[in-house]
């Protein structure tokens, strides 16, 4: 964690080596990713794409939330606080972001609105570019 010129703490989380690895290893599909690295968001987010991607969006929403409770469970080990800046220009963050924006989606799918707009107000308070970079790779 470090400060930025405001003072609010910015979360920067650790590397994932070995998940990343196991993602690269193509023998892996991505629910052998999250059973071999459970904490890892990144794997969630993966696994909650996928559902998505092939029309489930409830499957997608389960994934997704446990991603979320993991990326904030890593958010707190790295000394958040529940609000500031999680940038999304700092890889290590990205799974946690993907997670959140995963929820979020799947959670306009089922109408759970609240929960979009809270999502919404999350990701943007963490790094307002985010949706918008997440988006850009789907299109």
């Amino acid at each position: 964690m470090t400060n930025n010129l405001l003072g609010v703490a910015v979360t920067l989380l650790p590397e994932e080596p070995a998940v990343l690895a196991a993602i690269a290893n193509t023998g892996l599909d991505a629910s052998e990713v999250a059973s071999a690295h459970p904490t890892s968001s990144l794997a969630w987010a993966i696994l909650a794409n996928n559902a998505f991607n092939a029309g489930r969006p409830l499957e997608s929403y389960a994934y997704a939330r446990v991603g979320y409770h993991r990326g904030l469970d890593a958010l707190r080990r790295a000394g958040w606080k529940g609000h500031g800046p999680v940038p999304w220009s700092h890889v290590p963050n990205r799974g946690v972001l993907r997670s959140l924006y995963a929820l979020r989606r799947a959670a306009g799918v089922i109408n759970e609105t609240d929960e979009v707009d809270r999502l919404s107000d999350f990701l943007r308070d963490a790094d307002d570019r985010v949706i918008a970079a997440i988006e850009g790779e789907y299109s």
